[in-house]
């Protein structure tokens, strides 16, 4: 595992909310220098999976119909949902629900890489929160596609990073809503 203590996030970019009625979804776009192919296998594996997302799944996530566990990292409290996978058109389209909340990713290639869409429904209240932990996810899974990996950083991790307050804020901004506040436990820096 390359040495994570240099990594620094970006800025907040590549994001947007769609409001429909009640319903908040973050939309997130980022460009992979990676094939669909080689994405969709690090979104549907559990043992990929495991290297960089919020969870951890107990079977493959790639099979429509597919009964899969959702296991949330970093909770308070053990949280596992189970979810029915509903779409996986390989390697373009994946939808399934997280905690009641849905999930899609689009895999679109582009130029001998990946524009990979998320659509995540959410609570507006951790709309910039939920902005700012998949960026740092999607950071995390561009480096493990491409031979480095920094290990996964979610959860009370990613809060840790000085980086991720302040995507937290910039992400706030862009979206026009306050940000959720969160201190870092004493001891806990960036």
């Amino acid at each position: 595992m390359t040495d994570r203590a240099h990594y620094d996030p970006g800025p907040a970019a590549g994001a947007r909310v769609r409001k429909d009625g009640d319903t908040w979804t973050l939309v997130l776009v980022r460009e992979l220098r990676h094939p669909p192919e080689k994405v969709w296998q690090a979104l549907t594996d559990p043992v990929q999976l495991h290297e960089w997302a919020p969870f951890d799944a107990d079977r493959s996530l790639g099979s429509a119909g597919s009964t899969v566990k959702l296991t949330t990292v970093g909770a308070p409290a053990p949280h596992v949902t189970e979810t029915t996978v509903t779409r996986a058109d390989a390697p373009t389209l994946l939808e399934y629900s997280w905690g009641g909340q849905d999930i899609r990713w689009e895999l679109e290639a582009l130029n001998g890489g990946t524009r990979l869409t998320l659509w995540h429904t959410i609570d507006r209240r951790f709309i910039s929160m939920g902005a700012a932990g998949w960026h740092i996810c999607f950071d995390v899974l561009d480096r493990l596609l491409g031979g480095a990996p920094i290990g996964r950083i979610v959860a009370g991790d990613a809060m840790k990073f000085g980086g991720w307050q302040r995507l937290n804020a910039e992400y706030a901004r862009q979206f026009g809503v306050e940000p959720p506040s969160w201190t870092a436990p004493a001891g806990q820096n960036s």
